[in-house]
């Protein structure tokens, strides 16, 4: 089932066009990825996705439903939320606090939006650290803190973005699972990532954006080999010499 859709999106800031026709369908309990050099437009289609941004052109549909125009915290209403690359806590209010926030969405009564705080904290790893100042949390505790608040607001589609940017190896081999645990829960998940060891380990499905454009879609394993892929990443010159070298290697 097609849960989230989005069709010839385009947005432009200006004279840069961000994102440029760019479509693409994600299905009820998938775990997907959305790759791409710095600059390639990914953050703006999170945007375009989740009600932050508004588009110039194109439509996004979620659970069949045209939320094209609908603010933010309508679509996250609807079960669409999505994390921030930079990750920025209430600092001075405690991790439980935090997450509180989000769990206020469907959890009006402050009981229950604990409760359901404690519970999320726990599913990310959290529960230790509750009566925390989040200002005191490590980089990986603030990017499973980002995690917990959009989680807490009880989503069917959470968009992840980078939110293992700035782990170290043995952090991102800690998150993976977590990760995982949120599609086996029953959220469908799209990240944003440039750790291509998570991608290739977590995600069953990657577009690739450049300049705006979608210029390939597939299975992490064939997306890590194409062409255009690598030309986008490391450059004509470098995309030529792997190429030749494939050839000489398959002869």
């Amino acid at each position: 089932m097609t849960l989230l859709q989005v069709n010839s999106v385009s947005r432009s800031f200006g004279g840069l066009k961000a994102v440029q026709n760019v479509s693409l369908k994600i299905q009820t309990g998938t775990l997907t990825a959305l790759i791409g050099p710095n600059g390639a437009g990914k953050t703006t289609l999170f945007s375009l996705m989740s009600g932050f941004v508004l588009p110039d052109a194109g439509e996004v549909h979620f659970k069949g439903e045209n939320i094209t125009n609908r603010p933010a915290f309508e679509c996250a209403r609807m079960g669409l939320t999505r994390t921030f690359q930079i990750v920025q806590p209430f600092a001075a209010q405690t991790v439980r606090d935090n997450i509180c926030v989000g769990a206020y969405l469907h959890h009006p009564k402050k009981k229950e939006a604990v409760q359901w705080a404690e519970h999320i904290a726990t599913q990310v790893g959290l529960a230790g650290v509750l009566d925390q100042e989040a200002a005191q949390l490590t980089v990986a505790g603030r990017k499973r803190l980002e995690l917990a608040r959009a989680l807490a607001t009880q989503p069917q589609l959470l968009l992840l973005d980078e939110v293992l940017a700035g782990l170290n190896p043995f952090e991102i081999q800690e998150m993976i699972p977590v990760i995982q645990g949120i599609v086996s829960s029953g959220v469908t998940v799209l990240m944003i990532e440039h750790v291509m060891q998570a991608v290739m380990s977590l995600a069953e499905y990657a577009w690739v954006l450049s300049q705006g454009q979608l210029i390939f879609e597939g299975t992490p394993k064939s997306v890590s080999t194409d062409i255009k892929v690598i030309e986008a990443y490391l450059g004509h010159g470098m995309a030529k010499r792997l190429a030749q070298g494939m050839k000489e290697g398959g002869a």
